[in-house]
């Protein structure tokens, strides 16, 4: 006898807070047999916001996706969700961009590569030919796109970047140290699915050298930020973070140092908990449900 196709699927969500959500829920997908597997809540005290995100397996095939969303919105908007149906084995789509820093983009193309991360890059952008060969190596489409300083050439350069990024359809971009500031309209139009890592614990060193920065000011702590990409610079939602200790003679070329494996690992969390929705953003600040 062929067993039922089995699926597992997330939920992702948050409403005004009440009683009885979670009971709700769980009441809505034991009825249709689905097996949670994983489950997580928190609720806002100041705005009365309640988050959650369940993962569950259930029979179905392909379509069983949509018939759970169309069964569940009367109770989301019994409810006011917000809310949305995933595939939790759904492969991402996620386009890269680079400047001439490898660390960051080497690192994470060896975590696919390996099976560490399950993800795909249908292409990695860059203003500069630096690391045309270790992409291509990977067997990934390398698109050159110069940035010029004089106005008209940088606005040029990032309408053919948009292009290029459009032409990719992808679920998520990274900014693996690519050097240059996402417009305002580019920031709207993929709202927190723009993933930067900033070398600098936010919101300390905002901008260009952070690690100049934190030399002259003499700190003790060096970080590294993963957050959402707005117009505002390097301060929308932070979603991972961490930092190395440093001493009082250490350079800023040992700064750089040490700070390449905090970029490496804080990007590479920052990326998994967005691959797998576990990160729900709440105004500036992000609800994050790590495993």
């Amino acid at each position: 006898m062929k067993m039922p196709e089995q699926s597992r699927l997330r939920l992702i969500a948050s409403c005004p807070e009440r009683i009885g959500i979670v009971a709700r829920v769980a009441t809505f997908l034991a009825e249709r047999g689905a097996s949670i597997t994983e489950a997580n809540q928190y609720q806002d005290s100041k705005s009365q916001t309640f988050f959650m995100r369940s993962e569950f397996d259930i029979d179905g095939g392909a379509g069983i996706l949509a018939k759970l969303e169309a069964e569940f919105k009367p109770l989301a908007d019994e409810l006011q969700m917000d809310w949305r149906l995933a595939d939790a084995n759904s492969r991402q789509r996620v386009v890269m961009l680079v400047s001439k820093f490898d660390h960051c983009l080497a690192y994470m193309l060896h975590r696919r590569k390996v099976g560490d991360m399950a993800f795909d890059v249908p292409c990695v952008i860059s203003n500069h030919e630096d690391l045309r060969s270790l992409v291509e190596w990977y067997g990934i489409p390398y698109h050159y796109v110069p940035v010029p300083k004089d106005p008209e050439g940088k606005q040029a350069a990032l309408e053919k970047t948009a292009q290029i990024i459009s032409e990719a359809q992808p679920d998520t971009i990274v900014l693996a140290r690519y050097m240059q500031i996402f417009p305002p309209w580019l920031c709207e139009r993929y709202l927190h699915r723009v993933i930067n890592i900033h070398h600098s614990f936010l919101p300390s060193f905002v901008g260009a050298k952070p690690y100049h920065q934190a030399e002259v000011r003499g700190v003790k702590l060096i970080g590294a930020t993963c957050h959402y990409v707005t117009e505002d610079l390097d301060a929308g939602p932070i979603i991972e973070q961490d930092v190395a200790r440093i001493g009082h003679s250490d350079t800023t070329k040992d700064m750089i140092r040490l700070g390449k494996d905090v970029e490496n690992a804080v990007l590479s969390r920052g990326l998994r908990c967005h691959l797998e929705d576990r990160v729900l953003v709440h105004g500036n600040k992000t609800i994050l449900f790590s495993k």
